[in-house]
């Protein structure tokens, strides 16, 4: 069945006051917290597929972003790069929620927004939440900033670790912030929630970023906190600390951060996905570090 550019399954499920949580790559998913972020709250509510764009080429450059040909029980399969949506019931709370994996579109990024609102329209959305995570110039050594724009009953269950503050970026940004005009109009709420990673920790899935998300959401849609389980980012992140032992002139510029940090200081711009530049001799430092702890993550997994 279509709903708008959406091929949707059939028999079309019928949802009550759902929460809709989005992603958006890759304009803000560093360390891949948002789409690690959807994945677990997905597998908590055996999620399903609801649709997703039956002619994803409208609004995908298919040189920008290839798609990948894989073999499946010995057959040939092309996977086509698409805008996804699944759906769920929270088997503790039974609240609906449909989860957005979406592509930043490279062309017609107005019928695209128009697309994803007449979707979440016809679902019965009450309210839109977008996920992300950006570098930033923080340390690993405290609580990851988040950022947002939240409803005032979100605000009260997140006092003590969330940093809101009005953005004031101007600049570049994603056509996909349409999305939330065309919610205002539609009477639907509208909330984001942004991770802030330290610029000079850049890794391929952050599991720090990823629970630090889930606190949030778990706070603000009453979910098992277990889902936020921090265990796996810590050893990431201890293992960060192992490989800064010793560097005297990179600890330097982490107290700094750390200063800045519990002084406070001013949100950054939170639209710009652009990673911050490393001091060349920390980026040096650090590839041989990294590239160490992906290789064990990549044995952890085996």
């Amino acid at each position: 069945m279509r709903i708008g550019d959406f091929e949707v399954v059939e028999p079309v499920p019928e949802l009550e006051d759902a929460i809709a949580i989005a992603m958006l790559r890759p304009w803000v998913d560093v360390g891949n917290a948002g789409t690690l972020t959807l994945k677990i709250l997905e597998r908590q509510m055996t999620a399903s597929e609801l649709g997703r764009l039956a002619r994803p080429g409208k609004y995908l450059d298919f040189t920008r972003e290839r798609p990948v040909m894989k073999w499946v029980d010995g057959m040939r399969s092309l996977d086509i790069p698409n805008s996804v949506v699944n759906y769920a019931r929270d088997p503790a709370t039974g609240r609906d929620f449909l989860f957005l994996h979406l592509r930043e579109p490279h062309m017609y990024g107005e019928d695209f927004c128009d697309a994803v609102v007449e979707l979440v329209k016809r679902f019965n959305v009450v309210e839109y939440c977008r996920i992300g995570g950006m570098y930033d110039q923080v340390p690993h050594t405290r609580p990851l900033k988040i950022t947002g724009s939240l409803q005032d009953r979100h605000l009260d269950r997140l006092t003590g670790f969330l940093a809101p503050r009005r953005s004031t970026y101007q600049g570049p940004t994603s056509i996909v912030n349409l999305i939330g005009e065309g919610l205002e109009e539609a009477g639907i709420e509208s909330s984001s929630l942004m991770v802030h990673l330290p610029h000079y920790v850049q890794l391929d899935e952050d599991y720090m970023a990823t629970a630090r998300l889930l606190e949030a959401l778990c706070a603000m849609y009453n979910l098992p906190t277990f889902l936020a389980n921090k265990t796996r980012g810590e050893r990431q992140y201890e293992q960060i600390e192992r490989a800064l032992a010793g560097n005297d002139e990179v600890r330097g510029q982490i107290v700094r951060m750390e200063q800045t940090y519990d002084e406070e200081m001013p949100q950054p711009p939170e639209e710009t996905p652009d990673e911050v530049a490393l001091p060349e001799n920390m980026e040096n430092f650090l590839r041989d570090a990294l590239r160490g702890m992906d290789e064990g993550e990549s044995q952890d997994k085996e």
